[in-house]
């Protein structure tokens, strides 16, 4: 399903084959930040919602998951409302994934009114990027956002909607990730589910790239630090868009394939990794910007299978050409 503005230009909206459908509530958002993969602007998009209702007729009701994303779709305010509330009723039994920063759930009233659709499965993605308010505020760009962000997160639980707290790893949150998974034990344990992304070299990443990039073997450590916390205590976590051979062989199994299959790529030497089937490859743009680590290596043997877990390499490090 695509749709062509007057200029020519065609957008898909919705291929009926793809577990990455996702409905683009709003260009606008009130955080900014820093690694923002699609950078907000400030338009009067409030004629979009009709194409969203639109949309979601066309759908076919057997799609298995939807994503809704912006910029920030909850500041559709009751619109946002109406649109989940419609998936429900012309999909009952698609997941339904929101993005959001989660600040306008500071308002209990707005938190309820989501509550009230009852729609049967939904989760609200929402980042949490330190324990710390000014660490978060920095990121985001905006002061107060954590208090904001740690207040909706609490409402969405009183009032029983499912929450994901989404951490980005990159050089300004990877230090207190483990502080931080304590910090989500502690004040947000009713969270559904928790996940440690890679960072995606889109948007504002690219000029605040000095900012943020950092080869994910650097931070591995405290990674499985962070992971290993929230699991051994029942929570349910997961890690995106890494590279097998960039993780500790005890996290495996929290690894996902998660990147959309658009902008999923692998290296050339990964073809001859044993797991590849099962890594979660790189983001396209970074690997055509070069921001992949220096640590990727194909695996010639499982190292599940070799004592203590240990890499089994003959070949060295990526070159620079499939770096």
């Amino acid at each position: 399903m695509v749709s062509l503005d007057a200029t020519g230009y065609v957008r898909t909206l919705y291929r009926i084959a793809s577990r990455h459908n996702a409905i683009f509530a709003t260009d606008r958002c009130n955080s900014y930040c820093l690694m923002c993969s699609q950078p907000p602007r400030e338009l009067d998009d409030r004629d979009r919602v009709a194409e969203h209702f639109r949309l979601i007729e066309l759908m076919d009701p057997a799609t298995a998951e939807l994503g809704i994303t912006g910029g920030e779709p909850t500041l559709l305010k009751d619109d946002f409302i109406e649109l989940v509330r419609r998936c429900k009723e012309r999909m009952p039994n698609t997941a339904l994934h929101v993005l959001s920063n989660g600040r306008l759930f500071y308002y209990g009233r707005f938190a309820r009114k989501l509550a009230e659709v009852n729609h049967p499965d939904l989760m609200i993605g929402i980042p949490l990027y330190s324990d710390i308010d000014a660490e978060h505020d920095y990121v985001v760009q905006c002061r107060g956002a954590f208090d904001d962000t740690v207040i909706g997160l609490q409402n969405l639980g009183r009032f029983g909607v499912p929450v994901e707290i989404r951490t980005v790893t990159h050089r300004l949150t990877a230090p207190r990730l483990s502080a931080l998974s304590e910090f989500v034990y502690r004040n947000l344990p009713f969270a559904s589910h928790v996940t440690f992304m890679g960072l995606e070299m889109m948007g504002f990443a690219i000029p605040n790239v000095s900012k943020l990039w950092i080869d994910p073997w650097d931070y591995r450590e405290e990674l499985e630090r962070a992971v290993l916390h929230l699991s051994s205590r029942g929570m349910r976590v997961s890690v995106y868009n890494h590279q097998l051979c960039t993780l500790p062989v005890s996290l495996w199994p929290y690894s996902r394939a998660s990147i959309s299959d658009w902008k999923n790529e692998y290296l050339p030497r990964c073809g001859t990794c044993m797991v590849r089937d099962e890594c979660g490859g790189f983001f396209l743009s970074s690997v055509e910007r070069g921001r992949v680590s220096v640590h990727i290596e194909p695996f010639v043997e499982d190292p599940r299978a070799t004592t203590g877990g240990r890499r089994n390499h003959p070949q060295g490090p990526a070159t620079p050409e499939e770096a």
